[in-house]
C-alpha cells in the first residue's frame, strides 16, 4: 500500500530547535507517523515541554547551545548513544544586521549554530545510519540561500553553505541507504516572526510577492518533511525543496488572473 511508505513506525527521530515554530510542528507530525521523537531546544524549556506534552509521555528532551562548541559536543555524544534513524536539523539563529555592521562575534555565532552544528551531528549520527543501511537527514534551509534579503548577509550565507554541504555529504552516503535533503521555507509565521505579521501592511506586502497570495504557517511544511523522512522519498537525495507558495518562481506582482468561463 502506498500509504505504508509514509509510515515511520519503529524509527527514532531527533528534531533540533523543537520548542516552537517549524521544529515543533515537524516533531509532532513525525510522532503522528509512528516515530519515537527526541527533542532539542536552547533557552525555551517551557516550549520544549509543551512539544513533548503534545507528543506524549516519555518524550526525551535535551537542551544545548549550538553556539557553544563544548555543549554541542556533549549533546552530540548524548544523542549519538541512541540509534537515531532520522535527523531533522532545524535549530538555527537569525540575527539581522546591516552588512556594514557585521562583526566577528555575529559571524561566529551564525557559523556555529547554522553550519558547524549540522556537520557535528551528521558526523556523529550518519555513520551508524549507513551501517544499518537506512537513514534520513533533513535540514531546514531557507529561500534566502537563493534570494537574500536586507540585513541577512550572514544568515543567508550560512543557509547557502548548509545546502552545499548537504549535497556534498549526500553523495558520500547515498549507496548506504541514507538520504540527505533540505526543505527551504519561504515567509513563515512563527513565534519568532509573529510580531511582524501582526502588522497588516507587512502582511499585505509579503502576500503581494507570493504567487499563492499569503504567507505560510509551520503546518504548511510538515508534508515536505514527512515525505523526505519516509520510504516514499527513498530515491531522492541532495535535493532542495522550496516550500514558499511560489516565491522563488518570481514575485506575484503584475500577475494576471486567468479568465473564468
Amino acid at each position: 500500500m502506498i500509504q505504508d511508505r509514509f509510515s515511520l513506525a519503529g524509527r527514532r527521530a531527533l528534531v533540533t530547535g523543537a520548542s516552537s515554530g517549524i521544529g515543533r510542528a515537524v516533531a509532532i507530525a513525525l510522532a503522528q507517523q509512528g516515530a519515537t521523537v527526541v527533542l532539542h531546544h536552547f533557552g525555551d524549556a517551557a516550549g520544549a515541554r509543551d512539544t513533548a506534552s503534545a507528543i506524549g509521555p516519555g518524550t526525551v528532551v535535551h537542551e544545548a547551545d549550538f553556539t557553544d562548541s563544548r555543549a554541542m559536543s556533549v549533546f552530540a555524544d548524548a544523542v549519538g548513544d541512541g540509534a537515531i534513524d532520522i535527523l531533522v536539523s532545524n535549530g538555527a539563529i537569525e540575527r539581522r544586521r546591516a552588512w556594514d555592521e557585521v562583526d566577528e562575534a555575529h559571524i561566529q555565532a551564525h557559523v556555529a549554530a547554522n553550519f558547524t552544528a549540522l556537520l557535528a551531528l551528521v558526523a556523529r549520527l550518519v555513520p551508524p545510519m549507513a551501517k544499518r543501511g537506512w537513514g534520513r537527514v533533513v535540514a531546514t534551509g531557507s529561500v534566502m540561500a537563493q534570494r537574500p534579503r536586507a540585513e541577512t548577509i550572514v544568515y543567508a550565507s550560512m543557509k547557502a553553505a548548509q545546502l552545499t554541504a548537504m549535497r556534498a555529504m549526500a553523495r558520500e552516503v547515498a549507496s548506504h541507504g541514507v538520504t540527505m535533503n533540505v526543505v527551504s521555507p519561504g515567509a513563515i509565521e512563527t513565534e519568532a516572526t509573529a510580531e511582524r505579521y501582526r502588522d497588516a501592511a507587512f502582511r499585505q506586502a509579503v502576500a503581494a510577492k507570493i504567487p499563492a497570495g499569503r504567507h505560510g504557517q509551520p503546518d504548511d511544511l510538515v508534508g515536505a518533511f514527512i515525505f523526505l523522512c519516509s520510504d516514499a522519498a527513498r530515491y531522492i537525495t541532495g535535493a532542495d525543496l522550496p516550500v514558499d507558495g511560489g516565491w522563488t518562481i518570481g514575485d506575484a506582482t503584475g500577475a494576471v488572473p486567468r479568465a473564468t468561463a
